[in-house]
């Protein structure tokens, strides 16, 4: 199976088992390997005193790019570190994408930088995130990507076949 498949699979699954991000009226909008961008429109119950949107919900987007884009190899994977800079204001009725990549991943932990920009193109936020990566499956139904890509790659061979 092409990881970038796989990995929209897994974030479908878990899409539908995120109640805070579609609550939000969070979209997934792209997912692949270490990539995801979300979208969220600004409501009016999102708005701080100053009558832009508060901080929070632009971390709130921002952690659930990142939270989709280091899931993708369906072992659940948690933040263990976050920093966020706000850079521009949104408004009720902007539309925000997060866009969220994977900047490094070795054995447990990774480092990932998500952007989050509205509809003219303007940055509103930095983030970058550390990820951790613990034992269970995001979507318990699925393998987890590196036992695909043994698959993918050994399978054909196993049992002693040589290589072509």
């Amino acid at each position: 199976m092409d990881m970038d498949a796989f990995a929209a699979r897994v974030a479908r699954g878990m899409y539908d088992n995120d109640p805070a991000s579609r609550a939000l009226g969070m979209e997934l909008v792209e997912v692949r390997r270490g990539y995801a961008r979300l979208a969220m429109r600004v409501r009016a119950d999102m708005a701080n005193g100053h009558a832009i949107c508060h901080g929070g919900h632009i971390f709130t987007l921002a952690d659930s790019a990142f939270a989709f884009a280091c899931n993708w190899t369906n072992r659940v994977t948690v933040a263990l570190a976050c920093h966020i800079t706000f850079t521009a204001p949104a408004r009720v009725g902007d539309l925000l994408v997060a866009e969220a990549r994977e900047v490094h991943r070795a054995g447990r932990t990774g480092v990932y930088d998500v952007t989050v920009t509205r509809a003219d193109g303007t940055t509103v936020a930095v983030f970058r995130g550390n990820s951790y990566t613990t034992r269970g499956k995001v979507v318990a139904e699925l393998p987890f990507a590196d036992e695909l890509a043994e698959t993918a790659t050994d399978g054909p061979r196993a049992g002693g076949g040589s290589a072509p």
